[in-house]
């Protein structure tokens, strides 16, 4: 998959596409308010199996395939465990930096 190719709504049917959308939804609104706005309160938990479907649709891939690769939970305690020995040791060595730095200073 190439990773340089820009997102459909950057490139200039997507942005036309925009220009399209924004128009009617301008005149929708402002030409025909009356008739859409007792509606607009159905809309919202329409909107949520419609959000779900189409924000999902990037993966590409079933959920066999995430947990088939996944780690198990020992692997991700192992990570954690490496990750908070990491910033702990990351502190320590600030702290006696900063130490040495405050002895150079009053010296």
């Amino acid at each position: 998959m190439n990773k340089n190719k820009p997102k459909f709504w950057r490139t200039p049917s997507g942005l036309a596409a925009m220009g399209l959308i924004g128009a009617a939804s301008y005149f929708l609104f402002v030409e025909h308010g009356e008739h859409v706005f007792p509606y607009v309160p159905y809309l919202i938990p329409l909107l949520c199996p419609l959000m779900h479907v189409f924000m999902h649709g990037h993966h590409g891939k079933g959920h066999e395939e995430h947990t088939r690769r996944g780690k198990t939970f020992q692997e991700h305690s192992k990570d954690n465990d490496r990750y908070r020995q990491g910033f702990i040791d990351g502190l320590s060595e600030a702290r006696q930096k900063e130490q040495k730095g405050e002895h150079n200073d009053a010296h």
